[in-house]
């Protein structure tokens, strides 16, 4: 049986406001959506990891919707492309909180699905 994507669903609490994140992962690429109360698109960027031969390149990212949470949005798809080595998408949709106030919430997210995602495969393995 071939493998699907693999979902995985996260929140956490700060500041009496319910930050989430969904993650999911294909065969060559990631997509994160965080967001802020409920799952929600937002600003959304591509980020394209660094060639393994190419000295001094660094992952390129572009956004494809939105504008509001551009470096929030850049930042982490980047961040993503060059942990995972794949082509990495990343939402992030605020409603009350500014980028800046949010990138920790977000960040401490982010380590928690790829966390995740590396022990589902460590199991799937056995």
């Amino acid at each position: 049986m071939e493998k699907r994507a693999n979902v995985i669903k996260e929140a956490i609490t700060e500041q009496e406001t319910r930050f989430l994140a969904v993650y999911i992962e294909t065969k060559n690429s990631v997509l994160i959506m965080l967001s802020e109360k409920e799952d929600k698109l937002g600003t959304l960027a591509i980020a394209v990891p660094k060639p393994s031969d190419e000295v001094g390149f660094v992952a390129s990212s572009s956004v494809l919707v939105g504008n509001k949470n551009e470096i929030s949005s850049r930042m982490f798809s980047e961040y993503v492309a060059a942990r995972k080595g794949k082509i990495a998408m990343v939402s992030v949709y605020l409603e009350t909180f500014t980028e800046i106030q949010a990138q920790a919430f977000f960040k401490r997210l982010i380590e928690r699905v790829l966390h995740e995602d590396k022990e589902k495969s460590a199991t799937e393995k056995i």
